[in-house]
């Protein structure tokens, strides 16, 4: 099926490793000319050069996203690029994993800048270039956590998830009329290599394989190309009428009936 997305114009935060990556390469295998974030700069120059492979247009800006003047920066290197914007992924996120009562404030401001305030300032600096360009896709990056319970200690990676798709899917409803649509996606547990679950799948194969059989009733883990076949999917027109949704990716993980 061609997504109709040769020519677009695509900007990822949070590209350079997992999820991200496959997003990018996802997009570029689709045609988008791409821009891509993240903080790791070697990181993130292997990825734009793997993509470059492809035969798009890849260009890179090591920053942090959490940072205030972030979402104005990939902005400008996208115009300057390539003079115009179709689409946004959000895909930077993190944790802080302890039980509520062991928490800071520091430690709520720092995931509630990443998980959240991040991808405000990134899409409030998009809208006006789409805009221009006549509409547009967002697709930011949640959790099945976002939807539903995670689980003792989560009680920031939940709210900042949960908040994400509230956001979203106010956003979606503001921005309709300009054609621009916005959604999320909910992944499941996904591994890939670095990320948390390879780390314990290769510390811990006998609890992982319980895991797996109590959890995941695919009886594997989610992959990253996956989640972002999913994600270049909801930025193309053959989603023309999907905004303010949100889209698991979990392999019937998630326990949650909306």
């Amino acid at each position: 099926m061609d997504l109709g997305l040769k020519g677009k114009v695509a900007v990822v935060a949070g590209a350079s490793r997992g999820i991200g990556k496959a997003i990018a390469r996802s997009l570029a295998e689709e045609g988008c000319d791409l821009v891509l974030c993240a903080r790791g700069e070697a990181a993130l120059i292997s990825t734009a050069e793997q993509i470059r492979a492809v035969g798009n247009a890849v260009q890179t800006v090591s920053l942090d996203v959490t940072h205030e003047t972030a979402g104005g920066r990939l902005l400008e290197s996208a115009l300057k690029a390539f003079g115009r914007l179709d689409v946004l992924v959000g895909n930077a996120g993190g944790n802080r994993r302890k039980p509520l009562e062991e928490t800071t404030d520091a430690d709520w401001q720092e995931i509630i800048d990443l998980n959240l305030l991040a991808h405000v300032r990134c899409s409030r600096a998009a809208i006006p270039a789409m805009k221009d360009a006549g509409g547009g896709a967002i697709v930011l990056i949640s959790s099945i956590f976002g939807r539903e319970a995670g689980g003792t200690g989560l009680s920031i990676y939940n709210t900042t998830k949960s908040a994400l798709i509230s956001m979203a899917k106010i956003l979606a409803l503001e921005l309709a009329p300009s054609g621009i649509r916005v959604n999320t996606v909910a992944p499941g547990s996904i591994r890939f290599p670095g990320g948390s679950w390879d780390r314990r799948c290769i510390e811990d194969p006998q609890g992982m394989a319980v895991f797996i059989k109590e959890n995941l009733p695919l009886g594997r883990f989610g992959k990253a190309e996956e989640v972002a076949d999913t994600v270049a999917f909801l930025c193309s027109e053959r989603a023309s009428l999907m905004t303010g949704a949100c889209i698991t990716v979990d392999g019937g993980q998630s326990r949650s009936l909306i």
